[in-house]
């Protein structure tokens, strides 16, 4: 067990086995932060000094008994990544119920899931973190995947702008950041056929984004520099949103 000493503050990153939330684990571990892994499935290679407990975000239940394992095993939790999320290029005609609700059940209702199991620490102690992973696609069209998430990366957006009016006045703080593409292995599961390299040398910046960019960003918002920022999306996409 990892026990961190003072002042390193306890994070939780959902979805952080692997791509930006395996990035957020490791900038966030770089700055003496006490990091818990929330994923369904274990990671293959835990970060040094990082726990990790398996859970579905989507479950009460499971989210519930997480979060009480994390407090049990490094403290109260004072900083949540919400990075968890699936996504599928099913055109819209082609969704079924069950992918539809899927892919809005891990973004939305995990993240409203693990924000709630969260939040009474984070009160008590008057000082909180959250960041929630919406995309650039919150703000215009998935470049690579359907309608579901483009529906779920936007209605994040919104969430994200209510807790942060209402939690403001509390000591904590709700940002979103907005990824374009980057390097991760759900970005090239679903290009197969398309030609990226023609897409990011249209960029401002004409190249795919390193989830390392994505994991700084990130831990910069969870910290005490960024106390002014809420309900803020913030984007991380090499301009695309300007062509």
């Amino acid at each position: 067990m990892f026990a961190p000493t003072e002042p390193a503050r306890v994070a939780v990153v959902t979805g952080g086995a692997g791509g930006l939330g395996r990035a957020c684990v490791e900038s966030l571990l770089a700055r003496g932060t006490a990091v818990a892994v929330v994923d369904r499935l274990p990671p293959k290679d835990l970060p040094d000094k990082a726990i990790c407990v398996t859970a579905d975000v989507t479950s009460p239940d499971q989210v519930r008994s997480a979060h009480e394992e994390v407090v049990d095993r490094l403290g109260g939790v004072s900083i949540l990544v919400n990075a968890a999320g699936i996504a599928r290029s099913t055109r819209f005609a082609d969704i079924s119920l069950d992918e539809w609700q899927s892919v809005l059940g891990v973004s939305i209702t995990g993240t409203f899931l693990m924000t709630q199991a969260c939040l009474p620490g984070m009160r008590a102690a008057g000082w909180g973190r959250i960041v929630n992973f919406s995309s650039t696609a919150g703000k215009n069209v998935s470049t690579l995947g359907g309608a579901h998430y483009t529906t779920a990366k936007a209605g994040l957006l919104g969430l994200t702008r209510a807790l942060a009016q209402e939690l403001g006045p509390l000591g904590i703080t709700v940002n979103a950041v907005c990824p374009g593409l980057f390097d991760t292995e759900m970005a090239r599961s679903l290009a197969p056929g398309r030609d990226l390299d023609a897409y990011l040398g249209g960029l401002p910046v004409p190249r795919i984004g390193q989830p390392s960019e994505v994991g700084e960003l990130v831990a910069f918002l969870a910290g005490d520099q960024a106390a002014y920022i809420t309900g803020a999306s913030v984007d991380i996409n090499g301009g695309e949103l300007m062509v």
